[in-house]
């Protein structure tokens, strides 16, 4: 492994859920001697991509934040699209993401959380295989064909019941996407959720991000909130420069 390549392995180290971990978890996780693991993370605190704190313990640090606020998938797109997002969780108070594809994932841009609705897994920054997710559907169907036959011929990992896993489903999934311009994904990656997601174009009217909107299975009805989340995808797209979405007029709140 490149010294690179071990930098990069103990920040790797850090995930959902081990978001502080002590210098022998990240040894261990990062594949790395405990000797080694101790050197990097030092050089890593002292630039500010790693804090420790008192107990000994590492964590991110915020030199890594203001990276990553220059990515412009991120927080540009991000900027732009927060008046409409937070338009369409008012009207909706459902739970609000904003998604871009990296490879065979889904990332999380941004959520809004509704309070009292149904759980979700999904925060800032999160990643999820692309089949499992609604946004990540769109972000699928819409994806070069190269991409779209690599995730096919993987395994498709399970995470409910009600999973798609089986290749074919999904094509024709994807097919039905593209040809309604919604996808609609139902307790496939956690129960009782159904996620509705439309797709957001940039100004080549390429599909650069996908909006969702995730409810209860049994609160609402998911194809009453296609006006309303296709409205404001349209919205976002035309803010973007997207000529297909030019000369419509957004439907959240007189946008």
């Amino acid at each position: 492994m490149t010294a690179a390549g071990r930098l990069l392995a103990v920040l790797d180290a850090f995930e959902p859920g081990r978001s502080i971990l002590t210098l022998s978890e990240i040894s261990r996780r990062a594949g790395l001697s405990l000797t080694t693991a101790h050197r990097l993370a030092g050089e890593l605190v002292n630039w500010g991509a790693l804090e420790r704190d008192a107990d000994g313990r590492y964590r991110i640090g915020l030199h890594l934040l203001e990276l990553a606020a220059l990515a412009p998938r991120g927080l540009e797109l991000r900027e732009l699209a927060q008046p409409f997002l937070e338009d369409l969780f008012h009207s909706t108070r459902a739970h609000v993401h904003l998604a871009v594809r990296d490879g065979s994932e889904v990332v999380y841009v941004e959520t809004l959380r509704a309070r009292g609705a149904v759980t979700v897994l999904s925060r800032l920054g999160q990643r999820w295989p692309l089949h499992v997710t609604g946004t990540g559907l769109v972000l699928l169907a819409y994806a070069a064909p190269e991409v779209q036959e690599t995730v096919l011929a993987a395994p498709l990992k399970r995470f409910t019941a009600k999973t798609v896993t089986d290749a074919h489903l999904l094509r024709r999934t994807l097919a039905d996407v593209r040809r309604t311009g919604i996808a609609v994904a139902e307790e496939q990656l956690t129960l009782e959720g159904v996620a509705i997601a439309a797709p957001i174009r940039g100004p080549g009217d390429e599909v650069v991000a996908a909006l969702g909107l995730v409810v209860h299975v049994e609160e609402c009805e998911p194809r009453a909130l296609v006006p309303v989340i296709t409205a404001t995808a349209r919205a976002i797209s035309r803010a973007l420069g997207a000529p297909s979405a030019k000369g419509h007029v957004g439907a959240v709140h007189g946008r």
